[in-house]
């Protein structure tokens, strides 16, 4: 991506080093990293918002001491800092002016960056939930170690596929923002847990394509995306559908605990949002065969 010279977002609370009051830490093995990933990765708006549901799907190895505050960091996490800034910003810029577009204000959401463990209004995680929307807070959390396991754990690479994972928190937000978030979390307080899940895939459905439409104006404003851009972003996501990494990890998928949506749906949605930058489109109320 080029972002040389663009700005960054000052919508930031910097927590590294510091206790987030979370003493476990599940493993991170490729195993471990890819089932957490299953339920959690890009998870922001899940079913209540419940980050610390992960600690129920891993072992818990070890009790890691908090991060001193003092702590220094090295000059490629510094980078990713700043990186993480100025995509904040992008998105601030666009979303502000699509809202406007629409006759409404936008809100922009708050990034915390965070080392180890963090507290929200949506609870207390650690940063193997990996990055999560909290609509209790309207915050974004990433702990940017999570980019480094994208890579190693997931084969996942590029500036384009981090942003990627920024701007589908930030669609959580914009859900948010539009009453969407709200109301699907409702409908899924009434139904049971597989009817939960389909509900649920809509909506980080909706936040791929809301990542797309992102990127969409970006580029148009700013000249953003370079050549290969996109295909670091649609490898991203065809490796997080959740029949991707079900059988990844154990071999087969079971499409009833999808929460997410196949390979296929995530790969189509971001696509989608990028070319068209429609804001009319939506994953809610059309059939399930059109996901």
């Amino acid at each position: 991506m080029r972002l040389n010279g663009r700005r960054e977002s000052s919508n930031v609370e910097d927590r590294r080093g510091v206790s987030g009051g979370v003493g476990t830490k599940a493993g991170l093995g490729i195993g471990g990293i890819i089932l957490i990933a299953v339920v959690t990765f890009l998870s922001g708006g899940n079913i209540g918002d419940v980050v610390t549901n992960v600690i129920q799907n891993v072992g818990t190895e070890a009790l890691q001491p908090a991060p001193s505050s003092n702590q220094q960091f090295s000059a490629e996490e510094e980078e990713l800092a700043k990186f993480s800034r100025q995509i904040l910003a992008g998105t601030e810029d666009v979303w502000t002016a699509v809202f406007k577009k629409m006759g409404k204000t936008y809100t922009p959401p708050t990034l915390v960056l965070f080392t180890g463990s963090v507290n929200s209004a949506c609870g207390s995680a650690s940063s193997s939930v990996g990055p999560f929307y909290c609509s209790g807070d309207q915050k974004l959390y990433i702990d940017l170690s999570f980019f480094t396991q994208m890579k190693k754990q997931l084969g996942a690479d590029g500036d384009f596929a981090y942003a990627y994972v920024i701007a589908h928190e930030v669609g959580h937000h914009v859900e948010n923002l539009l009453g969407v978030l709200g109301q699907a979390h409702n409908q899924m307080n009434r139904v049971n847990k597989t009817e939960a899940n389909k509900i649920s895939v809509r909506l980080e459905l909706l936040a791929d394509y809301y990542a797309g439409v992102w990127a969409h104006y970006d580029n148009q404003k700013y000249k953003s995306l370079e050549p290969g851009d996109m295909e670091e972003a649609i490898d991203c996501a065809q490796k997080i559908g959740d029949n991707y990494l079900q059988e990844k990890a154990r071999g087969y998928s079971q499409p009833e605990s999808f929460t997410h949506g196949t390979s296929k749906q995530r790969m189509k949605w971001l696509k989608l949002g990028i070319e068209t930058g429609d804001m009319s489109k939506t994953t809610f109320g059309i059939p399930e065969k059109d996901l």
